[in-house]
């Protein structure tokens, strides 16, 4: 039965996917030929037809990606992969914790080749033809090397004694693990900012000047304090632009794009930042927290139940039982039941977004935050024309009309 109900989901969950990608593009390419009356200032129209062209290449690429990723989860559940895999890591490794972590290190790297091809595309014809991309081969190759060696040195340990828990703890285990998975999370979030993001990007302290000091009078009145302002070298990989801060406690940093500052003036600069400590002051950080651990809760309550069910095995193509197999198993299929909860995550995302304009405006002017997002979607290229229900699945922030809009109105 399980069987049945897979595919089914998957198909299901496949198909919704394409279908949005689909209408995304076809309403974007039916709005190419006007700018929103909103922006026909601040826009011209070559710019809004390049976002729309972006656009429409970026979900072309994507329904290819959804179909790719389709067939590769059967052919690891229903084709045999997995066990092919595990059996391979037994030859490799013999059995225990070894052969477990060598099984998943053989699914965590053959599922990153599968997706590299996209990931070059990506890069390499839509990010380069619409003149983002700023990545060699050489850079590109030594990120993806960078990030499987990190992984490994970080991920492995995790894994180890979440396998660990599973094994030795009894019926409770899974609270223990949850309990650890949620703790190693949130020292990823300290120890990220200073430890593991330099090791891809230069971070260079804000030069004093007018800009910093403006920046640092903003965050006195808003009661911030963080461990300094960096000004990030994005512009080595990417012509797009962003800010954000990141960490907590006295681990929080402020960090720049130079692209977003070679861009924005003074006052656009304040209400970006004044947007981002917005998410700080309404405490969003700890809220997505708190989803976090209800939702990675849930995930090993399941998992806790499923761990010793023979069927959930058998019937997704698996023949090897035990602690390893069930986690990853577990991990595969799950998004594809749970992807109905898209458009409430995006929601609440989009929701914690307008907070944030909100208390901007309070700290700084609704002109400056908005001349600031028009600059961002026009030199980001994005585009002013979602398809409306696209945008409830998969944006985390309002459509540009509607954000615009509010802000003007207030």
């Amino acid at each position: 039965m399980l069987t049945e109900i897979f595919v089914a989901a998957l198909v299901l969950t496949t198909g919704v996917r394409l279908w949005l990608a689909t209408r995304h593009r076809a309403h974007v390419a039916a709005h190419r030929s006007e700018v929103p009356v909103a922006f026909r200032e601040a826009i011209p129209l070559d710019a809004h037809q390049k976002a729309a062209d972006y656009t429409v290449a970026r979900a072309g690429l994507g329904r290819t990606d959804v179909v790719i990723g389709a067939l590769w989860l059967l052919v690891l559940t229903l084709g045999g992969g997995l066990q092919w895999m595990f059996d391979l890591a037994g030859r490799l490794a013999g059995d225990g914790m070894v052969r477990d972590l060598v099984f998943i290190g053989i699914v965590a790297f053959a599922s990153s080749l599968i997706d590299l091809p996209v990931l070059m595309w990506r890069t390499f014809v839509i990010e380069q033809r619409f003149g983002f991309n700023k990545m060699t081969l050489g850079m590109f190759f030594g990120d993806q090397i960078k990030h499987g060696l990190i992984g490994a040195a970080i991920g492995a340990p995790a894994v180890a004694a979440v396998l660990w828990i599973m094994d030795s703890l009894g019926a409770a285990w899974w609270v223990y693990a949850w309990a650890f998975w949620l703790t190693f999370s949130l020292a990823m979030m300290v120890l990220y900012p200073t430890f593991i993001a330099p090791l891809f990007n230069k971070f260079e302290p804000m030069p004093a000047g007018e800009l910093r000091s403006r920046i640092e009078a903003l965050l006195e009145r808003c009661g911030f304090r963080s461990d300094g302002l960096f000004v990030m070298d994005g512009s080595r990989r990417s012509a797009h632009g962003n800010a954000y801060f990141t960490g907590f406690g006295k681990g929080k940093r402020i960090v720049f794009f130079d692209t977003l500052l070679n861009r924005l003036g003074g006052d656009e600069i304040e209400a970006v930042l004044a947007h981002e400590l917005g998410h700080y002051k309404h405490h969003h950080i700890w809220k997505r927290v708190g989803w976090i651990a209800a939702g990675s809760l849930a995930f090993f309550a399941l998992l806790g139940w499923l761990v010793d069910a023979p069927w959930f095995f058998e019937q997704l193509g698996v023949s090897s039982q035990g602690d390893a197999m069930a986690l990853t198993l577990f991990a595969l299929v799950i998004p594809v039941f749970s992807f109905p909860l898209s458009p409430l995550l995006s929601l609440m995302s989009r929701k914690h977004e307008f907070e944030a304009d909100a208390y901007a405006v309070a700290q700084t002017r609704a002109d400056w935050l908005v001349t600031a997002l028009v600059k961002l979607y026009r030199d980001n290229a994005s585009t002013l024309t979602p398809d409306p229900l696209y945008s409830q699945f998969y944006d985390s922030h309002p459509p540009a009309a509607l954000r615009v809009a509010r802000l003007q109105s207030t």
